[in-house]
């Protein structure tokens, strides 16, 4: 490490993952990472939070809620493929997959599921709002376990349907 600062040399003992606590996908990772034995401990902290604001007040946090942010307890900050890599390096079964994609290749695989992650993400937030594609019952939609989801348009009941 020729001419790395401090902070490059600093061992990593403890990282915070700032995740978007309203995107179900990030939701999701939460708790799958909660449930990862893990080699460094992850706290996880909704992004944006007044928790996250207090405890990092020189990030930008509406840039933590656009693209996974972690922080290291010597003050590293990791953004986007970094921060993914990182969390994997965190954990005893991923370390392995972490070490791989920090080669110039696997970045390269670590970049391409980021940029669909956060398609996806993009996908779903719709009207202000994340979950626009969620089938709510009070839309019409069904669940039927033989059947799957079905949808009944309101307004219409038996087997006819109001036209307009």
């Amino acid at each position: 490490m020729n001419g790395g600062t401090t902070a490059d040399r600093t061992p990593v003992r403890r990282l915070t993952v700032l995740y978007d606590a309203q995107c179900s996908l990030c939701a999701f990772l939460r708790g799958w990472l909660v449930r990862q034995p893990q080699l460094v401990p992850l706290e996880l902290v909704p992004a944006g939070s007044e928790e996250a604001r207090r405890r990092f007040p020189g990030l930008d946090h509406g840039g933590t809620l656009q693209e996974i942010t972690v922080v290291g307890d010597a003050g590293q900050v990791y953004r986007d493929t970094a921060a993914w890599i990182v969390t994997l390096w965190a954990l005893r079964e991923h370390r392995p997959l972490a070490h791989r994609l920090s080669t110039p290749s696997g970045a390269r695989l670590a970049r391409g599921a980021v940029l669909a992650a956060a398609k996806w993400r993009g996908a779903q937030w719709q009207k202000g709002q994340w979950g626009g594609t969620v089938y709510r019952r009070s839309d019409g939609w069904a669940y039927d376990p033989h059947r799957g989801w079905f949808h009944t348009p309101p307004g219409c009941a038996g087997d006819g349907c109001a036209t307009g």
